[in-house]
This record gives C-alpha cells, sequence and structure tokens, in this order.
C-alpha cells in the first residue's frame, strides 16, 4: 500500500513540474522525437531515483538537479555540435503559447545559448527560468557565490557574442 501512495505521489509530482522536463530536453536535444526520448529517459530517471528525493527540499529543485545530470549525459553522448532549435520551439518555450511576432533578439539569444557548454546552457535556462541564486546552487551543485559570478561572465558572454553577432551582420 504505501509503494502505491509513493507511485501516485511520483506520478502528481512529476504531472505538476512537467514542464521542467520539457525544457530541459528542449536545451539538450536536437529536434522533436530526440526531445521526447530525452522526456521519457528524464522522466524514467526521476522514477528510478523518486526513493532518494528527500521531501524536505523542494522537489523543482531535486528535479532539475535529476533532469539537468540526464541532459548533460546525453550532451556527452552526442559529442556532436547541437543543432539549432527550431524557430516554432523558441517561440513557445515561455509560456507553451505561440509568441505572436517572435522577436529577432529571442531568436539571437536562443543561439547564443544554444553554443555555450551544457553546464552554463543549465545555468542560463535555470537563470531565465528566474530561480533564486541559492535554488541554482543547488540543482548544479555549486556554491551560491560561484552561481552569482558564472551568472554575470555568462551575461558579459552573452551580450558580446549578440552584440559582435548582430554588428557583423549588419557591415
Amino acid at each position: 500500500m504505501a509503494d502505491q501512495a509513493r507511485r501516485r505521489e511520483c506520478e502528481a509530482l512529476l504531472h505538476t513540474h512537467r514542464k521542467i522536463l520539457f525544457k530541459v530536453a528542449a536545451v539538450y536535444a536536437r529536434g522533436e522525437e530526440d526531445r521526447r526520448d530525452l522526456a521519457q529517459e528524464i522522466a524514467l530517471q526521476i522514477w528510478r531515483s523518486f526513493a532518494s528525493y528527500d521531501v524536505a527540499r523542494p522537489f523543482s529543485t531535486w528535479m532539475y538537479r535529476v533532469a539537468l545530470n540526464v541532459g548533460l549525459s546525453h550532451a556527452r553522448r552526442e559529442r556532436e555540435r547541437p543543432q539549432p532549435l527550431d524557430e516554432a520551439l523558441i517561440d513557445t518555450l515561455g509560456g507553451g503559447t505561440p509568441i505572436d511576432e517572435p522577436d529577432e533578439r529571442l531568436a539571437l539569444l536562443a543561439r547564443a545559448i544554444e553554443a555555450l557548454a551544457p553546464l552554463d546552457r543549465a545555468l542560463a535556462m535555470l537563470y531565465l527560468d528566474e530561480l533564486p541564486h541559492a535554488e541554482i546552487a543547488a540543482v548544479l551543485g555549486i556554491g551560491e557565490s560561484n552561481v552569482g559570478t558564472r551568472i554575470a561572465r555568462l551575461k558579459q558572454r552573452l551580450r558580446r557574442d549578440m552584440t559582435g553577432r548582430a554588428s557583423t551582420r549588419g557591415s
């Protein structure tokens, strides 16, 4: 009986926080089929690891950590340069509904983030998801002050990369 209750709890939490699963899959997988496969792999790992979840901590933090570990492993296995995100996917990442008039800056930002190393992509995703530094630190397994430093450097790099690309296109 306790196993069934634990199973229902896992299913309910996974359903409630399913956007995390799809965001991570979108960041680390190519194409729609690959994203679905990675999302399933993440869900399976969450299911397998659920016994280690400490209910005293936020589920979303634990889920991000598991999902990012699976995503990073997937990226290491691929070892190839990631393909650009689908334009349709870029339009829906915010809240699940398409943006009426996609902003070219959003596509430029997505391409700049895609070019980052896997850990930096995770950091960017968590930052853009507006997670507090403490939660980002818990998800990534790094110190909170390190999160602030890495975010500042990441912002500088993205600003430089996006400005450089924009100015070379206009020339």
